[in-house]
């Protein structure tokens, strides 16, 4: 189905509680149009939803469709990813003939109504850069429309209606949801094996990062990682014309030179980094403090200032903007001290994030870093079992939770136990609790003044945070 913009129908949306969904229904609403929706269970999400004005029903049933079907019948029905053909919803749908479309492909056609579009794409990254980029915008006095992966504090929530000719959006490569996005600037960050529940291996995933750098618009432009391997293989022949490459070496068109780490912009500001920027093509260096730390947050900085600055902002406003960035939810996150123990919340689920993020902790003095880890998925785990417990050594101490099945079911034969072994045949300490609770009593009972304790994971560990804090 073509949405005609100018013409608002009916739509609803299957798991509208989710961070992207929730943020795209809310931007329809905003044009015009009826939107309802469906979760499995409450949440604050779909409570803030219901605020807005949206009908949101819990949980999914047929008659979530068919309620409608009297008075105001459901024209368009949007789903997720995680949203399979017996979901009774899905079901309900096709078999009244409704037209359907994924979370993407609706991101893919309200982007195509701005013309100038930025689409950022990347295995880690994502949601830190778009939110800088977002930043950079603002901080210029834009006013973008944005979609970003999770919490930014600077738009109050994880989206923004913005009044100009500018949309700047999270792209994902689950399910190749990304494909159905031809931004007129993309961003690709970092290109690594993950996500194998869908795609079949590393050359089938930069095989998609190659037709998504194919989709950006000719007189456009595309930013991309210097040090992604066989970086040429991603961008040679593709029909966009400027191509920028970022790193940390000179080899890039952006790069970056005389790193500071643990630095502080003033008194008052956390530690993070500075370092200068500099331009193969002549352009004047621009000195840049960000108040978040570790590498991989250079390299973020730099994939947007190379996007910001192809697309006009100018130096001022780049270093400006970067200097008041405070990170989006869950990324590095600071949640609190008690009894001198620093707590952090990150959102880190794969093993390069893991150790940039252990890294970035480690440059920071503290006595003791210790990780508490959730996997995420029976599938990464597997997969990437060896790589996560190497990375995962990188903390002094590590607890692990259960893993997170997301979307799976429990059938793979692997579990946190697996992992803990693993990490501890390398000689490192690990611990394994089945419960949150004795998660905690641990923590408690262990942690001392001075250390950095780190709830780690894309699924629910930083609850235990928020509950030690909270002294329940």
């Amino acid at each position: 189905m073509k949405i005609d913009f100018a013409k608002p129908v009916h739509v609803h949306f299957i798991g509208i509680g989710g961070i992207s969904m929730s943020g795209l229904a809310e931007m329809l609403k905003s044009r015009g149009f009826t939107v309802t929706g469906s979760d499995r269970d409450d949440s604050e999400m779909v409570e803030k939803l219901r605020a807005a004005g949206i009908e949101v029903h819990c949980p999914q049933c047929a008659e979530n469709i068919t309620r409608y079907a009297a008075d105001r019948p459901v024209d368009l029905v949007v789903y997720t990813a995680a949203i399979r053909p017996d979901n009774p919803e899905y079901a309900a749908a096709a078999e009244a003939g409704i037209p359907m479309m994924t979370r993407a492909e609706l991101l893919g056609q309200i982007m195509a109504q701005y013309p100038v579009s930025v689409a950022v794409a990347g295995t880690h990254g994502k949601t830190t850069t778009t939110a800088m980029i977002s930043g950079i915008f603002l901080g210029k006095g834009g006013s973008p429309t944005i979609s970003v992966g999770a919490a930014y504090p600077q738009i109050g929530g994880n989206y923004r209606i913005g009044a100009d000719d500018t949309f700047i959006a999270e792209a994902c490569e689950y399910t190749n949801s990304f494909l159905s996005l031809s931004p007129f600037a993309g961003v690709i960050l970092n290109i690594e094996a993950d996500h194998l529940d869908f795609f079949k291996d590393l050359a089938d995933i930069r095989a998609s990062f190659r037709r998504f750098a194919a989709q950006v618009s000719e007189d456009g432009v595309l930013v991309i990682g210097a040090d992604i391997p066989d970086v040429r293989e991603i961008t040679d022949g593709i029909p966009c014309r400027r191509v920028i490459t970022f790193g940390l070496t000179e080899d890039a068109d952006v790069y970056a030179t005389d790193i500071t780490h643990a630095h502080r912009a003033s008194a008052d500001a956390p530690e993070g980094v500075a370092f200068t920027a500099r331009f193969r093509d002549g352009s004047a260096p621009i000195d840049i403090a960000i108040p978040v730390p570790g590498d991989h947050n250079i390299k973020n900085a730099l994939a947007a200032i190379a996007a910001t600055h192809a697309l006009g902002v100018g130096a001022e406003e780049i270093r400006a903007s970067l200097a008041r960035f405070t990170g989006a939810s869950r990324r590095f996150e600071r949640l609190g001290v008690l009894n001198g123990v620093t707590i952090v919340d990150d959102y880190a689920h794969h093993p390069t994030e893991i150790r940039a993020t252990l890294a970035a902790a480690r440059s920071m003095g503290y006595q003791r870093i210790w990780c508490a880890f959730q996997p995420h998925t029976y599938s990464r785990t597997k997969a990437l079992l060896d790589d996560f417990a190497e990375a995962l050594s990188g903390a002094d101490r590590v607890v692990l939770a259960d893993i997170y099945a997301a979307r799976e079911p429990d059938n793979l034969g692997i579990s946190s136990l697996t992992l803990r072994d693993k990490i501890r045949n390398l000689g490192h300490s690990c611990d394994y609790f089945p419960s949150f609770s004795e998660i905690q009593s641990h923590l408690l009972k262990n942690c001392s003044d001075g250390d950095l304790l780190i709830f780690m994971g894309a699924g629910e560990i930083d609850k235990i945070g928020y509950s030690m804090l909270s002294g329940t």
